[in-house]
């Protein structure tokens, strides 16, 4: 793949990514609250981390129209949800009343990493 298509692409990803972490969470915790939300009845935990992804989504926006500008941002997304994607597995995989989240949020947060991961440019500049 030519930088420039490498690039194209990742603007593509970064705006669907940041508009799923703005407007997404929500309605699949509410559609699909097995996998998109932990513990069981009302938590506060569910406001926190749709608040944080929303946060990131606008950033990944932004990033979207200079992703070289942004690499580190893109890169904390990356890692951040490889390790958010990793931890959430072992508990979900660990915990009985957890397990929808293995084929939810946890495969999600993989493919993110992978996409963007892969999308990177490679070079200096496109």
């Amino acid at each position: 793949m030519s930088d420039a298509n490498r690039l194209l692409y990742l603007r593509i990803a970064l705006i669907v990514i940041g508009l799923t972490s703005l407007f997404g969470f929500y309605p699949l915790s509410i559609v699909w609250p097995s996998g998109w939300t932990w513990g069981h009845g009302h938590s506060h935990y569910l406001l926190m981390i749709i608040g944080l992804y929303a946060t990131l989504g606008v950033f990944l926006l932004i990033a979207s129209q200079d992703p070289y500008a942004n690499k580190s941002l893109i890169w904390f997304t990356v890692w951040s949800s490889v390790v958010h994607g990793a931890i959430m597995g072992v508990q979900a995989f660990s915990d009985a009343g957890e397990r929808g989240h293995l084929i939810a949020d946890v495969p999600a947060l993989f493919l993110v990493a992978i996409v963007l991961a892969v999308l990177m440019p490679r070079t200096a500049q496109a």
